[in-house]
């Protein structure tokens, strides 16, 4: 093996490595394998004669532009649509708030190159989204790491960690990744007081916001941020950066998503996502706006959480059904993942290749704890895999629990 390059290397890179879910991948896509591991929409749901008849029209009367270098910022349209949609929630912008990045990968990216210097101490639940800790690791990040429960971050331990000097809390309020937890919207307020009180700004991660399956929608975090503002100053108070994406309503494969922060943020996020990529995919942004604007996209998400549902409820059922006792897992509203908990002594990684055996497949839960931790969890995603395979799959997964207890 030539090791030439090894000193060559900028000294970052100690800190970068492969993302646990994307080499499991590489063996979870082989055909005869029930793979709960990746975060993968249901391909049956997309919308793919909308895209034809969306991709007609954009190369048909726009295509000059659509196939266009085009602003740093993103298409104006599709930006003014985010924050006309985003309204609906109680998030008063305007498009001047809005960045379109490619994917939500980029986003947590750009925000830790203008926020995060080396050393910095950032607030995370553990475990948490492993695509936050990737693109933050680079930066030489330490992480404060704050425990949860059924309602989600637990907001009782937030002041201590906060008097330990953070530089910003990340958080995925709804139904999070990897746990399917929803923060609850009591902890929400704590959560805003506290940050406001201690000066600390607030990422709000939220990919799964709109995919709820059952109780009552709760106000995110940043309209909860304005609602506590009582300085009088316009609406969006600004100490909450929010972030959604089209991957999981639309389709993943356009790389589409956004950041909504104040002006100055913006512009900072803009000078950073020009050195990466000069802006996102122009003709992608065209074909969104086209498929996304206007009514239809009501019933899309309907159709969305109908199917999803549908899965989640199967998955339920047969844990219920054929999991062995001391064998635990959350019941997300919503979402696409839940969280399984082994009883002690179970190493979840240990156990992955024997999965692999039975041909199913599962993400092991240590790559969401930042300090370690978690060898006796798993992660398992119920959006991808239709019902019956569900039922298999469970089952084969509750052999392998069943040969090591």
């Amino acid at each position: 093996m030539n090791t030439l390059w090894n000193d060559r290397f900028a000294s970052r890179t100690d800190l970068i490595g492969s993302s646990a879910i994307r080499e499991l991948l590489k063996i979870t896509s082989l055909p005869d394998v029930i793979s709960f591991a990746g975060g993968l929409p249901a391909p049956e749901v997309f919308p793919i004669e909308r895209f034809k008849e969306a991709a007609e029209v954009v190369l048909t009367e726009m295509g000059d532009r659509a196939l266009q270098y085009g602003t740093t910022e993103g298409y104006q349209p599709l930006r003014e649509m985010i924050a006309k949609n985003a309204s609906k929630y109680g998030i008063n912008i305007t498009a001047d708030h809005v960045l379109i990045t490619t994917g939500s990968q980029q986003a947590l990216d750009l925000l830790g190159k203008i926020l995060i210097n080396r050393g910095d101490r950032i607030l995370v639940e553990s475990p948490t989204y492993l695509g936050a800790l990737q693109a933050w690791n680079a930066y030489g990040v330490k992480y404060i790491t704050i425990p949860y429960d059924d309602d989600g971050m637990q907001i009782d331990l937030l002041e201590s960690r906060l008097r330990r000097g953070i530089k910003f809390i990340y958080v995925l309020p709804n139904f999070q990744n990897p746990t399917g937890v929803t923060l609850s919207r009591e902890r929400r307020i704590k959560l805003v007081e506290l940050a406001n009180a201690y000066g600390v700004p607030i990422i709000e991660d939220d990919p799964y916001g709109q995919l709820r399956y059952e109780g009552n929608h709760i106000e995110p975090v940043v309209v909860l941020d304005d609602q506590c503002n009582t300085s009088g100053e316009p609406a969006y108070n600004g100490n909450v950066i929010y972030t959604s994406t089209f991957s999981k309503t639309l389709a993943p494969g356009l790389r589409l998503a956004w950041v909504i922060a104040p002006p100055e943020v913006i512009t900072k996020l803009v000078q950073a996502k020009q050195g990466a990529d000069l802006n996102t995919s122009t003709l992608n942004q065209f074909l969104a706006y086209e498929v996304a604007n206007g009514p239809w996209m009501d019933t899309h998400i309907k159709t969305i959480r109908d199917t999803y549902k549908e899965r989640r409820d199967v998955m339920l059922n047969a844990l219920e059904e054929y999991m062995p006792d001391g064998v635990h897992w959350t019941r997300p509203k919503g979402g696409l993942f839940l969280w399984v908990t082994l009883p002690e002594g179970l190493n979840s990684s240990h156990l992955f290749p024997t999965a692999i055996e039975k041909r199913v497949a599962f993400v092991p839960g240590t790559s969401f704890h930042p300090l370690g931790g978690g060898e006796n969890t798993m992660r398992l995603n119920f959006s991808c895999m239709r019902p019956e395979l569900i039922v298999e799959g469970i089952k084969r997964l509750s052999e392998v629990f069943k040969q090591n207890l």
